[in-house]
């Protein structure tokens, strides 16, 4: 019987590209995995990632308030949204929020409504989109909790993007022999 550790250490992995594994990786959880032929860890990845970023998304969501209205990105003098940092590493999942915020400065409409676009930061406020942040906050009481587990989704990635990019410890080991 082998030494499970000792086994596992042996085995080389074939990282092909690390850019775009890394790319991939950021793109959708686990495709930089898939993409490397490391299948378990892609399928892992992947449902430990994404239903925790969905489960976040929908405590900031309702019919009144609308969809994700816990990811987006703002700048603005009373809202610095630095939570879009880490939810930002999920890719192409905080893709719309960043173009919707784009369309609100550049004075259009947002292209979905009201899924990931900022908030207005008072109801008199011009430079939102309705519902103001205050509402937002009365109509969904896990709005912070929700934006919590998208920022930890994201943060989560971000070790899977390393993992991608860079592979297991094992792998660095050997070569370094």
């Amino acid at each position: 019987m082998t030494d499970f550790p000792a086994a596992a250490a042996e085995q080389t992995i074939n990282l092909k590209n690390p850019f775009l594994a890394g790319f991939l990786a950021w793109l959708v959880p686990g495709l930089g995995h898939y993409y490397q032929g490391r299948f378990a860890k892609a399928l892992l990845f992947f449902f430990c990632i994404v239903p925790t970023f969905l489960i976040g998304c929908r405590l900031g969501s309702s019919a009144e308030a609308g969809t994700a209205r816990n990811v987006y990105w703002s700048w603005r003098n009373a809202d610095q949204r630095f939570w879009m940092i880490p939810q930002g590493c999920l890719g192409l999942a905080a893709v719309p929020a960043g173009f919707h915020a784009w369309q609100i400065r550049s004075g259009q409409k947002p292209l979905l409504g009201r899924v990931m676009v900022p908030p207005k930061l008072y109801p008199g406020d011009r430079s939102g989109v309705e519902p103001s942040m205050e509402t937002i906050q009365q109509q969904l009481p896990l709005f912070e909790l929700g934006t919590y587990l998208t920022a930890i989704a994201g943060l989560m990635n971000l070790l899977v993007i390393f993992d991608a990019a860079d592979g297991p410890m094992s792998a660095r080991r050997k070569e370094k022999k």
